[in-house]
């Protein structure tokens, strides 16, 4: 087995049980997404970025119970990039990357991303929006038992990963927390293309909820 057909295997390993959105399934789209990228942006290290693409959730602190849980996640996956012979060096910029990606880490932090960080930053963020993110968004609220929709609670403006990540909004309001954000964070001109159709469906969507929900229609 290749190294990427190695981390593939651990990744759907700890991975498998996931049922908040961010299982198997959204890893291979977002790998999928990063090659659509990547003909684009000769400059990138193809393992790097695949790599990262397939461990980006396997120490993601939103599956986890607590910081212990995540760090021990964390020093797991790198002992097993080191058992299967992966440079220290590349372990490392798989690992900046992973920690300084996220929407959350963003809103406290202006990290400047590698091209790579970018790449997988972008083809992540892809799988946020569109008609597959409204089923994650609304499968996410679901588990976290969040309200889907108060048309009395308006969208917070979340400056830090504590608002971010506090559990009093609604599902709905997630979509202009973040969602409808993101097209215009995207890093590459692919990404940014492929963002037109999927922010539109977003709109489309919320439109026709709103309109359901108030019996407009």
């Amino acid at each position: 087995m290749s190294q990427i057909e190695l981390i593939t295997k651990y990744m759907t390993t700890v991975l498998t049980k996931d049922n908040t959105g961010h299982g198997t399934d959204h890893i291979m789209r977002v790998l999928a997404l990063a090659d659509k990228i990547l003909p684009n942006e000769p400059d990138a290290d193809a393992f790097i970025v695949h790599a990262a693409v397939l461990l980006h959730d396997v120490y993601d602190d939103k599956l986890y119970d607590s910081e212990t849980d995540v760090i021990a996640a964390k020093n797991a996956m790198i002992s097993f990039l080191l058992s299967i012979g992966v440079d220290p060096e590349k372990i490392e910029a798989i690992t900046d990357i992973i920690d300084n990606m996220s929407w959350s880490h963003s809103l406290e932090n202006a990290t400047h991303l590698t091209l790579n960080g970018q790449i997988v930053q972008d083809a992540d963020r892809l799988d946020a929006i569109g008609a597959i993110a409204v089923v994650r968004a609304i499968t996410y609220g679901a588990v976290k038992n969040r309200v889907l929709y108060d048309p009395s609670v308006p969208p917070r403006i979340a400056k830090d990963k504590a608002t971010y990540r506090s559990n009093d909004s609604t599902t709905i309001n997630h979509f202009y927390e973040k969602l409808l954000l993101i097209k215009d964070k995207l890093n590459t001109d692919t990404a940014r293309a492929i963002a037109i159709p999927r922010q539109q469906f977003m709109l489309d969507f919320l439109s026709e909820f709103k309109a359901e929900w108030s019996l407009e229609k």
